[in-house]
């Protein structure tokens, strides 16, 4: 049976990781804030089916931004470096 250390990451899985890796944290803050903001706006202003639709995306984008922080601090499988 493997161990927890024994297991690799996949091909995507390390492609997926090199590229978010790039991207700064900040942008995933902000852009979820933006949306809320972008979402209230809406919602205010009458639109309140475009106002869900876009408040919808502040919590995926907040996952996305919390695997990118993962991804920098842990990195790919520490095997393969």
């Amino acid at each position: 049976m493997e161990t927890l250390h024994e297991r690799k990451e996949g091909k995507v899985a390390k492609a997926i990781e090199t590229q978010t890796s790039k991207i700064p944290s900040d942008i995933f803050l902000w852009s979820a804030m933006g949306a809320a903001a972008i979402a209230t706006s809406l919602h205010c202003t009458g639109k309140k089916k475009d106002g869900l639709f876009i408040g919808l995306l502040v919590a995926p984008i907040l996952i996305v931004g919390l695997y990118n922080k993962l991804v920098k601090v842990e990195g790919h499988d520490k095997n393969d470096k």
